[in-house]
Formats: structure tokens, C-alpha cells, sequence
């Protein structure tokens, strides 16, 4: 059963259409990285979700239940970290955690909770006198009660330095391993490939991809860079790269000794050999794939809707 299932969602604010017949599933175990640009529809869609917003027309299914007739029943068997959410300045972590643990009826321990995000020194220091990544911890440990069955964590690493988002990764995994699906929307492109098993891209209100990330990566054409150092290089050379069946482009960064950089889909020995047989020198080459970031810039500059 998919932990979460949008179909044909629909969602106008007036004049504006900020989702338009929106349908994906998120299945039960997964961890499910959910991108798009600012003003793609994201937290319209995360709200709706959690009912905090209504659809204008479609329908979502959370843990198996409608998510307007059965919303509390599903928040409280789902942990939430929001975006630009702010602490209650005159409570100390050990009370908003209380509270948290009161709300759910569950029996979590606040200094267990707050051990596992780095903040339990701080554990009876009023927020008021937090940092924004103190913040952030503070509200992690939080959607943590009650070892929930979905977390949905909207831009989870702002505010936290290089160790919290590591930090936050590492509880990311353990979450999952404990059998918990997790809902993940962030700009980070290096944190959603770091622990996503898919992802689906939004774009304009519309879900314009969804795959693993190499899936992405393989749908975008130059999705491997082959950067190789040679003695030199002359027109010839450089066309007879260029015509290959896999190659995609070649350039010659400048330089001494230059570099030809090829993107290509295929067999890079083709590229070696094809420079050997005129003579060039292939003093190194390296090969690179195409980051997450570059398909997130293909599927959200591209005026191609890519979905499958």
C-alpha cells in the first residue's frame, strides 16, 4: 500500500493555479525526495497532505486514509518538520517536547530525543535564545515523537551547518531502516541524493519527472562529462569525436596540455581510441556524472515535460 497517493490534485488560489491535476504515489518504506523550484507548488502540495489546506478538486490518500476525512488520525501516526516554522520563544526544548509527547500520547524521553540531534546540553535553555540550527534541531527531535510512520520534512537541513546535515542525514537513514517512509522537499540537490531512493520534480504546479536518481540522471542527454589531457589537438581530431554515435558535444578547454571535453552516452574507449588513431597523446583522462543539480536544472529549465 503507498504511504501517500495524490491523485489528480488541483489546487487555485483565485486566479492563480499553483497545482494542476497533480498525481504521484510515494510508496510505504521508502525515502522520497520531492523537488521544484520556489513557486513550483511544493508546500501547497505538503498542506494538502496534511490538510492544513483544501483541494480545490482530486484527492489524497495518507497511510491509507482520506487525507480530509481522517487527518487526525494520520498526524498522529506522521512526524512533521515544516518550513520557517518558529519555536515558542518562553519554552525550553524539555517543554516543547513534552508537549509534542503529550499531543501523541506517546512515551518518548525528551533527553533521548534531543541526544539524537545534538541539543541535549541545551535541553532547559528557553528557545528565545536559540540559533536557527538549534531551532532546526529542536523541531526534528520534535517530529520524532511517537516513532511516526511517515516524517514529511520540508527543507529539513536550513539553518544547520555541514555536521547537522550530516547529522540530520544519518537520522534520515535510521528513520527508514526503522521501517518509516519519509516525505523529503529540499533545494539541497547533494542532501536529496544522498538519501532518496526516488524522486519526483514539480514543475509549475505539474510533476514534469519522477524516478531513482540514476534514472534521472540516465534521461538526461550528456549525462556523463569525459574530461581527457592530450598532447595537442587539431580540427580533425576534434570532428571525428564529435561524429561519434555517442557523443553528445566536444569542446577544448584551453590550456597546456588542452583538455577535450566530451559528453557522452556510450563507450568512452571509442573517444580514446578515436584520438590515438590520429596521433593525438592521451596524457589522463577522468569521468564524471551528471549531478543531481543538472538534471533538476534540465527538467526545470526545459520547456519538454520529461514525466514518465
Amino acid at each position: 500500500m503507498p504511504a501517500i497517493t495524490v491523485d489528480n490534485l488541483t489546487k487555485s488560489f483565485g486566479q492563480t493555479l499553483a497545482l494542476d491535476d497533480l498525481s504521484f504515489q510515494v510508496e510505504e518504506g521508502e525515502v522520497f525526495g520531492f523537488l521544484g523550484p520556489n513557486g513550483a507548488g511544493k508546500s501547497t502540495t505538503i498542506n494538502i497532505v496534511l490538510d492544513f489546506a483544501r483541494p480545490t478538486a482530486g484527492e489524497v490518500t495518507v497511510l491509507g486514509m482520506d487525507a480530509q476525512q481522517h487527518s487526525r488520525d494520520i498526524r498522529r501516526r506522521t512526524g512533521v518538520l515544516p518550513e520557517g516554522v518558529e519555536t515558542y520563544d518562553r519554552l525550553t526544548a524539555r517543554q516543547h517536547l513534552e508537549f509534542a509527547i503529550e499531543s501523541k500520547n506517546a512515551t518518548d524521553e525528551p533527553e533521548a530525543l534531543l541526544e539524537r540531534v545534538g541539543l541535549v546540553d541545551a535541553i532547559d535553555k528557553k528557545a528565545g535564545g536559540y540559533s536557527k540550527g538549534m531551532s532546526q534541531r529542536l523541531m526534528l527531535a520534535m517530529a520524532l515523537v511517537g516513532e511516526p510512520d511517515l516524517l514529511i520534512l520540508d527543507e529539513p537541513s536550513t539553518g544547520l551547518d555541514p555536521n547537522g546535515a550530516r547529522e540530520m542525514r544519518d537520522i534520515v537513514r535510521e528513520e527508514n531502516e526503522r521501517g518509516a517512509t519519509v516525505f523529503f522537499s529540499s533545494h539541497i540537490m547533494e542532501q536529496v541524493e544522498a538519501v532518496c531512493d526516488r524522486v519526483g520534480i514539480l514543475r509549475d504546479g505539474e510533476m514534469v519527472a519522477v524516478d531513482s536518481v540514476e534514472g534521472l540522471r540516465d534521461s538526461v542527454e550528456g549525462g556523463t562529462t569525459l574530461r581527457v589531457t592530450v598532447d595537442r589537438i587539431d580540427d580533425d581530431a576534434l570532428q571525428a569525436v564529435r561524429s561519434l554515435p555517442d557523443v553528445g558535444s566536444a569542446t577544448v578547454e584551453d590550456g597546456t596540455p588542452p583538455t577535450l571535453i566530451v559528453d557522452v552516452d556510450g563507450s568512452k574507449t571509442a573517444v580514446l581510441s578515436t584520438l590515438e588513431d590520429r596521433g593525438i597523446e592521451v596524457q589522463d583522462f577522468s569521468t564524471s556524472e551528471a549531478s543531481l543539480d543538472d538534471v533538476f536544472r534540465s527538467y526545470t529549465t526545459e520547456t519538454e515535460v520529461h514525466a514518465r
